[in-house]
């Protein structure tokens, strides 16, 4: 690391050779601070990256320049600017949830054996918009397409959990909590104290609520501005499928649940 009290050249370190990647690396290192932190100022963001404030100022201009960078002018702090919106415009249309997730469900599956599914929320319901099966011959049925209750399945609790207060309480006075099975919680007040329990713990568990004898696990996917988008599910057969008790299970499904989320531009804070 060169001097924080002298300027640093523009090399770059494997090749010896003048500034091209090394510039590009650092420019992203400061997009990705400002989307982390929301804003920063110019030692801020030299403290961390350990290079000196006249090399982080000429970024700062190029990325000005460019519109990818703005400057507030009351605190003299930087933050994102319109210029990263336009670049972003054109990739949401690309970005289709099914194609990002199919990989991650089919490996869930393969290494689970049990069913996997890919939910999202419409029309007060969870629909199942995609599907892995695993190899069990009692795996047979296709879920894409169905509605399923939203307090009475692991998927539909996890969108539940990541709704807002407001939205959450017109979909269920709407829907009701109607009995799927002698399982299936019918309380608001048990329902309201899960999903925070769902929130806290990151993932959702249903055991026979839905179906007698189904029982089931989800973990959210969260979008690019970290709302909850959809969510994975793996189900089994209450016979041999309790999620808590599966090693490794949980922890796997709550990668996998990341890795979409990433996939679809949602960064950890």
């Amino acid at each position: 690391m060169a001097p924080k009290n002298e300027p640093e050249p523009e090399t770059d370190v494997e090749g010896g050779q003048s500034g091209g990647v090394q510039s590009v690396e650092r420019a992203l290192t400061v997009l990705e601070i400002l989307a982390r932190e929301g804003h920063a100022g110019v030692s801020e963001i030299a403290e961390e990256m350990g290079i000196h404030k006249s090399t982080v100022s000429r970024l700062m201009g190029s990325l000005v320049s460019r519109g990818m960078v703005h400057q507030n002018s009351d605190r003299g702090k930087y933050q994102l600017g319109f210029g990263i919106l336009r670049l972003a415009s054109s990739i949401p249309g690309r970005l289709s949830l099914v194609h990002e997730a199919r990989p991650v469900l089919e490996s869930l599956a393969e290494e689970f054996k049990e069913t996997v599914n890919l939910a999202v929320l419409r029309s007060n319901y969870a629909v199942n918009v995609d599907q892995a099966m695993g190899p069990s011959t009692l795996a047979t049925y296709d879920w894409v397409g169905s509605l399923t209750p939203l307090h009475a399945t692991s998927s539909g609790k996890v969108l539940l959990a990541g709704l807002g207060a407001d939205e959450r309480d017109r979909i269920l006075k709407e829907t009701g909590l109607k009995a799927r099975t002698a399982r299936t919680i019918t309380s608001r007040k048990e329902l309201d104290a899960q999903l925070l329990e769902v929130g806290a713990k990151g993932y959702a568990v249903v055991r026979e609520e839905f179906e007698i004898g189904l029982n089931a696990v989800a973990v959210p996917v969260y979008n690019h501005r970290g709302e909850v988008t959809g969510a994975i599910s793996i189900s089994g057969p209450a016979f041999r499928f309790d999620p808590e008790k599966i090693p490794g299970l949980l922890e796997t499904l709550t990668e996998a649940g990341l890795k979409v989320s990433a996939n679809m531009g949602y960064t950890r804070r």
